[in-house]
């Protein structure tokens, strides 16, 4: 298993992604899509969750496809997000047919960022045009860190933001994950840099630190009030999956959260992720391909979480310091997809 060219959920061939962000509001909006409808499902294991679309990607429902996937920060008035994204789709003549109508399938996840600084007082909701706008952004190359989703994020300790990770598989498969990291746990290890993701780390992603040598035996007490935390995440590949398969990917990708968040899945979290697979390669072996993509699912959704907090950078308000100003305020702020 080694990283796709790009460490990016895009490395899935077909998958897009686009961010936007509103600085005043110190919040964002992220979007998964493709040219064609892919296959989806969705495994929720936080006690706060707030979704959109979610009860129609069980293995039971009609429809098995979707247009986009939205994570949003925003709280309840994120949802919207997903609105102007499925608006922006049905005037591109995207969507389950109905008639001669077409209706974008956009499930969607928020985030808790309403306490963060931000201006927060506005007469409109800005959520649906600012899903149009990263719907109309969607790139294979797009920024991590201080963006999208993840822009306004924070953890128990450190800023967070939104962060990816891929995986080229041995048996030719490739799996993604993007994630906005806004955990009421922490990435780290009690107060040094060392990430809890560290033994699943590639080529120095978040820094080459490696893992920590002792560990906090305490109690972890909850920085957060309920609903203000959430960490929501896609999982991808280009294996041909059944919604139940897919589902199953979901389930096991939530092994990867636990690695890189402690505590994680807490009553206060929304923790959720997606499941996407777009049909491009068909499944050799059942079973073996499986198997391995929920491990590597598992596997790159930790290295991403730690990815999104490494790659934060500050910005004026901030109520947290940023993992590089506390750990290495001389890095040239060079890494790969960190900023727009």
């Amino acid at each position: 298993m080694k990283p796709g060219p790009r460490n990016l959920i895009t490395d899935v061939p077909g998958l897009l992604v686009g961010n936007a962000q509103d600085p005043a509001l110190r919040s964002g909006v992220t979007v998964l899509t493709a040219a064609r409808p892919f296959t989806a499902a969705v495994h929720v294991m936080g006690g706060a969750p707030g979704t959109r679309e979610t009860d129609l990607l069980a293995p039971d429902k009609l429809v098995a496809e979707v247009d986009a996937l939205v994570l949003s920060g925003g709280s309840a008035f994120g949802l919207d997000a997903a609105s102007g994204v499925a608006d922006a789709l049905r005037k591109a003549g995207r969507g389950f047919a109905v008639g001669d109508i077409r209706v974008p399938i956009v499930p969607g996840a928020i985030l808790f960022d309403l306490l963060n600084g931000g201006a927060k007082d506005w007469d409109e909701n800005p959520y649906p045009a600012l899903g149009r706008r990263a719907l109309a952004a969607a790139a294979p190359e797009f920024a991590i860190g201080t963006a999208g989703a993840g822009y306004g994020a924070m953890t128990g300790t450190l800023k967070g933001g939104l962060g990816s990770a891929s995986a080229v598989l041995g048996n030719g498969l490739t799996v993604g994950a993007l994630v906005a990291v806004n955990a009421l746990g922490s990435a780290t290890v009690g107060d040094g840099p060392e990430f809890w993701a560290a033994p699943w780390e590639m080529a120095g992603e978040f820094g080459g630190r490696g893992a920590a040598t002792t560990f906090p035996t305490d109690e972890p007490k909850p920085m957060k009030r309920t609903g203000e935390a959430t960490t929501i995440a896609i999982v991808a590949t280009d294996a041909a999956l059944t919604t139940a398969q897919a589902q199953r990917m979901a389930v096991a990708a939530h092994d990867g959260m636990a690695r890189a968040l402690v505590p994680s899945h807490t009553p206060l979290d929304g923790d959720l992720v997606f499941a996407a697979a777009t049909g491009g390669r068909a499944l050799t072996d059942p079973v073996a391909d499986s198997f391995a993509l929920g491990h590597a699912a598992a596997c790159c959704l930790a290295r991403a979480i730690a990815r999104a907090v490494h790659a934060a950078r500050p910005i004026p308000g901030d109520l947290q310091p940023c993992w590089r100003t506390r750990f290495d305020p001389v890095d040239g702020q060079t890494t790969r997809n960190v900023f727009p």
